[in-house]
């Protein structure tokens, strides 16, 4: 059980900063993962004063608020134009209609979890995120940084730029945590490949040896998802083995670069 002590409702990033630094505060966020906690939690603090529900769009970036929900995202037209629907096919089995309505952008990538959809794909996309204290990196940067960090995360910048996505995830059934995500960006000539869920936090691969560099075709795509397979490092846990998902990668990522080959 949850035993909270005391209800924050900040008034400005600053006030959520400076109660952050207490160890024995935590940020509210959507709330879904904390409370599966057992532990005794001084103070939340609640953003929800801070107008960072909101999604905007420039003629070069959507700026997405840390509050916003999964659902706003899974359902945003333009989000999923530029993603040729990708943002729907990660976020929608993603356990049920009413977790997406309350789970944030913010909580689901500020915990760095290994099982998170949402920080495979937002990888790939080379999406940023803006902290409070610390500034601006990019997502995969985020990811390194350490786990202990007491930073606000203010909003998730994502690029506007042509582009082919692909989402696959391997899920032992339907709205189950994944025992594999893998996303595909293809940009120009270069292909980003974040594999997640290994269990650990997802990682980002690029095309270093230009396999597809003269295109994608049935075995340049499956050259180069054994090549991600041989590179990445997988794990056990109860959802999969270690050696299993050493064997679902490389068919994911082939089944992803075909598809983005029949779009064109």
């Amino acid at each position: 059980m949850l035993n909270i002590e005391h209800y924050i409702r900040a008034q400005s990033l600053e006030e959520a900063y400076t109660l952050y630094q207490d160890k024995g505060n935590v940020v509210l966020g959507g709330m879904l993962w904390l409370k599966m906690q057992s532990r005794t939690v001084r103070g939340v603090i609640d953003l929800c004063d801070l107008e960072l529900d909101t999604i905007e769009e420039t003629e070069t970036e959507y700026r997405l608020g840390a509050m916003v929900t999964l659902r706003q995202l899974e359902l945003h037209p333009g989000l999923n134009r530029l993603t040729q629907g990708a943002m729907a096919r990660c976020l929608s089995p993603i356990v049920g209609v009413q977790f997406r309505n309350l789970a944030t952008l913010g909580g689901s990538l500020y915990g760095r979890f290994g099982f998170s959809d949402v920080l495979t794909l937002f990888m790939a996309l080379e999406a940023k995120v803006e902290l409070y204290h610390s500034g601006v990196v990019t997502v995969e940067e985020f990811a390194g940084m350490p786990k202990g960090l007491r930073d606000i995360l203010v909003r998730v910048i994502l690029p506007k730029r042509p582009m082919q996505v692909a989402y696959l995830a391997q899920r032992n059934q339907a709205t189950d945590v994944p025992a594999l995500t893998c996303a595909l960006v293809r940009e120009g000539g270069n292909l980003r490949c974040a594999i997640g869920a290994r269990p650990n936090k997802a990682v980002l691969y690029r095309d270093d040896e230009g396999i597809l560099s003269q295109g994608i075709t049935e075995e340049r795509a499956w050259a180069f998802a054994q090549s991600i397979a041989e590179r990445a490092t997988f794990g056990d846990n109860l959802r999969a083995k270690a050696a299993y998902r050493k064997a679902i990668c490389p068919v994911l990522i082939r089944r992803g670069l075909l598809a983005m080959a029949e779009e064109g």
